[in-house]
């Protein structure tokens, strides 16, 4: 048996956050129960590489059902109360505002349903000066600061992934479960609002404190602002490697096994942490050094050895054809598709992840 089996999810949910959190509820064991505008979700539309189908939706919504309703009318209106009724838990990242227009304010549902947890996705909280504005991942890496810290010393960057949208949306799973956790105890519903700018704020509160205590972060590209020697080198060939070094004890053992130079360890420039980022031009110039006199396996070889923690800079080619990358595939309306496999396993359980939805009108 599936953890959330008999739970009943309605999500009234689009693009990325939302769905994030209900695909993982519905993976969980959960009914999920997608309602969709007539058009259906716009992320259906986003991109066509998974069999023709948006690789964003395939990914965040096996398993569901999906039904088409035009909640602005009396009809769509009155399903949804029907759906509610029967159900365990809403989800709803609709624009500011809008479930209270429709007639399903906060208010109003906990007065008609007192056990449903309710969770809001939003992009500002509920309060505040920018609270009705609307907020999409790549707007909250900017208006976070997020993008300032992220790419190389030229010019800010965004992240590579949605990973606002997918940070808003772990949150929001994590604060159902303890809602069901609570109400399986006491009975007791929620009211749950979850912020992307607050998500994201929570996130960078490493990068803030440094920025307050005086020393405000600056983009380096694949180096770590805190710690040396700690981001990519070259070898005589071969991919780029990135290394780790932790503490003081293992860098000496770089030095001693891998620079070639025991002394290194010792120097006042570079014994400690503190020394080798006030140094880090010179601390990487020696690593670098000792990475050009060797190709990518022996440096990788020798690395290993020493217990020094690395990774090869890979892509998307490398990740495709990585020994690692664990797979699952899931049914779509054009067909099986292949996906990496959710992160959490439970071990000596098989677990089966339900089919894409199409669009179907209730």
């Amino acid at each position: 048996m599936l953890p959330l089996e008999g739970l009943t999810v309605i999500a009234i949910e689009q693009a990325v956050a939302a769905p994030f959190a209900s695909s993982r509820l519905a993976d969980a064991g959960a009914r999920v129960i997608k309602v969709e505008r007539p058009e259906g979700d716009f992320a259906r539309g986003y991109d066509d590489v998974a069999k023709g189908q948006s690789s964003y939706f395939v990914w965040l919504n096996r398993g569901k059902e999906s039904v088409t309703l035009d909640l602005a009318s009396d009809t769509g209106k009155a399903t949804l109360r029907e759906l509610l009724a029967e159900a365990d838990v809403l989800i709803q990242n609709l624009k500011p505002g809008a479930m209270t227009k429709l007639g399903f304010g906060t208010d109003q549902l906990q007065g008609d349903y007192p056990g449903l947890i309710y969770c809001s996705v939003c992009g500002f909280g509920e309060d505040g000066p920018m609270a009705d504005r609307k907020a999409y991942d790549l707007l909250i890496q900017a208006e976070s600061g997020l993008c300032s810290i992220t790419g190389g010393p030229s010019e800010p960057a965004r992240v590579g992934i949605s990973i606002v949208d997918i940070a808003t949306g772990a949150t929001a799973y994590s604060a159902i479960l303890e809602a069901l956790i609570r109400r399986g105890v006491t009975g007791q519903g929620a009211v749950i609002s979850v912020s992307m700018f607050d998500v994201m704020a929570d996130w960078l509160t490493v990068p803030l404190l440094n920025h307050e205590g005086g020393k405000s972060p600056k983009r380096i590209g694949l180096a770590h602002p805190s710690i040396a020697p700690y981001g990519v080198f070259q070898p005589k060939s071969g991919a780029p490697i990135l290394i780790s070094i932790q503490s003081d004890r293992e860098w000496a053992m770089l030095c001693r096994d891998f620079i070639g130079n025991e002394a290194l360890a010792s120097d006042p420039r570079f014994a400690t942490n503190v020394a080798r980022v006030n140094n880090r031009v010179e601390t990487d110039a020696l690593v670098a050094a000792a990475f050009n006199r060797l190709d990518g396996e022996t440096a990788i070889a020798r690395l290993s050895e020493t217990g020094i923690a690395l990774a090869t800079v890979n892509d998307m080619a490398g990740l495709s054809a990585h020994p690692q990358l664990r797979r699952i595939t899931v049914e779509s309306p054009n067909g099986p598709v292949s996906l990496p496999a959710p992160g959490a396993r439970f071990l000596g359980e098989d677990r089966s992840y339900g089919a894409i939805p199409g669009l179907h009108p209730l």
